[in-house]
């Protein structure tokens, strides 16, 4: 039986992600607790050890938009570090990709700042813009480069990361829409992307996956819903056109869970409005369903 620890952040654009989008996309946690999705959750070998929905931060009371970030990211953190210490895996069931720092920072205070810790990113985007680099300034865009240690130290500090990820233990799959000086900026560092090959075959994935594995101790899987094609996240608010289904995408999430180092995951970015929401969260759900499954089976 696999034990794990949701976290269910329920966020607005105003307190604390890093969207310039409407506040559906960081509501997708409630409504997952809400239908009854985590209920359902024993019968694949997963029990749920407890809840932590992190307390939004006030604008009022704290004006700079990068410290409400870093705040909201640090319980986040704090609630990685305290379940593994437990016995739990944390699962980051919504939210936004604005809360990778607070992810990793609470697997570095678990394991230490030494540890070999890998994030396996599946995203339609890269999210590795710096201020240097972004045409739009949007923060959304940026969570990657702050985990990397390239901008915003503040935010990556609060979150608890005292020791950036190295590039050579970021994989991205993917990654389909890159800004060109995004692009630029990633191909001068060490991470590794991986796309589907003609008729949407993912041997490059494949192989990438695996290299990264046997080179790190523990692997954080974050997984942006965007990264199915747009027609299963019609509302999502940077879907993408020319994506995988879901049955591509269910068939990597086994893969890098058969790896049996995956010691956290993400499925973030689920918009619950409509129209389209209810398409929204069942690809949302099915994505969790399968990571949640083959993680428990890959700890039997």
């Amino acid at each position: 039986m696999l034990k794990i620890h949701v976290i269910t952040p329920s966020v607005t654009e105003a307190s604390v992600t890093a969207g310039a989008f409407d506040s559906g996309v960081g509501q997708g946690g409630s409504v997952i607790v809400a239908n009854g999705f985590l209920d359902t959750l024993p019968e694949i070998g997963v029990e749920i050890e407890g809840i932590t929905k992190p307390e939004p931060i006030d604008p009022a009371t704290q004006d700079d938009r990068i410290l409400r970030l870093g705040a909201f990211n640090a319980q986040i953190a704090k609630a990685v570090s305290e379940a593994i210490a437990r016995g739990a895996q944390p699962f980051l069931a919504g939210g936004t990709c604005s809360h990778l720092p607070g992810m990793v920072g609470g697997l570095e205070q678990a394991y230490g700042p030494t540890a070999r810790i890998g994030l396996i990113w599946m995203d339609a985007h890269g999210d590795f813009n710096t201020p240097a680099t972004s045409y739009s300034q949007m923060l959304g865009g940026m969570p990657v480069a702050v985990v990397a240690g390239l901008c915003y130290p503040t935010w990556r500090e609060q979150a608890g990361i005292d020791a950036p990820m190295p590039t050579d233990r970021i994989l991205m799959i993917d990654v389909r829409n890159l800004d060109d000086r995004e692009e630029t900026l990633i191909r001068s560092t060490d991470v590794t992307i991986a796309r589907f090959g003609k008729n949407g075959d993912a041997d490059e994935i494949v192989t990438a996956i695996d290299a990264l594995a046997a080179k790190v101790d523990y692997l954080y899987l974050h997984i942006d819903s965007d990264i199915l094609d747009e027609r299963f996240q019609p509302n999502h608010p940077t879907a993408e056109p020319h994506g995988p289904d879901d049955k591509t995408v269910d068939a990597l999430i086994e893969h890098v869970m058969a790896t049996g180092k995956v010691v956290a995951l993400a499925v973030v970015s689920i918009n619950p409005q409509e129209p389209g929401g209810a398409i929204s969260i069942a690809s949302g759900q099915q994505m969790m369903r399968t990571g949640l499954r083959s993680w428990a089976a890959s700890t039997v």
